[in-house]
């Protein structure tokens, strides 16, 4: 098993920046790979950034990719979501994952419960 929190969800306007942590405990962080998730209001969830278990590979949606950088540090269980220039539609529940990669993508085997993240425009 593995547990995994969130943080760092917030209110920001259009432009700003947020920093997301997900912090991990339970069985061996770093072999898992690790991803990000968010699942918008009347929406499915959809994949947002994922990384392998080293951190040599990372994959991005097209949505995402030059604004948003996902990173881990192994030492202290955690993987991160950077997100620059956000826009209105990035509001969603945002979700940490652990699993496999199945590239660009991952299999979701563990789930955090979510923080919310809102964009004001």
């Amino acid at each position: 098993q593995v547990q995994l929190v969130e943080s760092g969800g917030g209110l920001v306007q259009a432009g700003g920046s947020l920093s997301l942590s997900c912090a991990a405990s339970g069985r061996t962080f770093s072999g898992y790979a690790m991803g990000w998730f968010r699942q918008a209001p009347g929406k499915e969830r959809e994949f947002v950034a994922t990384i392998s278990r080293g951190g040599t590979y990372t994959y991005y949606a097209d949505s995402v990719k030059g604004r948003f950088t996902i990173s881990r540090d192994n030492a202290k269980n955690t993987v991160y979501l950077q997100m620059n220039s956000l826009k209105p539609e990035d509001t969603a529940v945002y979700y940490c994952a652990a699993g496999a990669l199945k590239r660009p993508t991952m299999t979701g085997d563990y789930w955090g419960p979510g923080t919310q993240v809102t964009v004001s425009s």
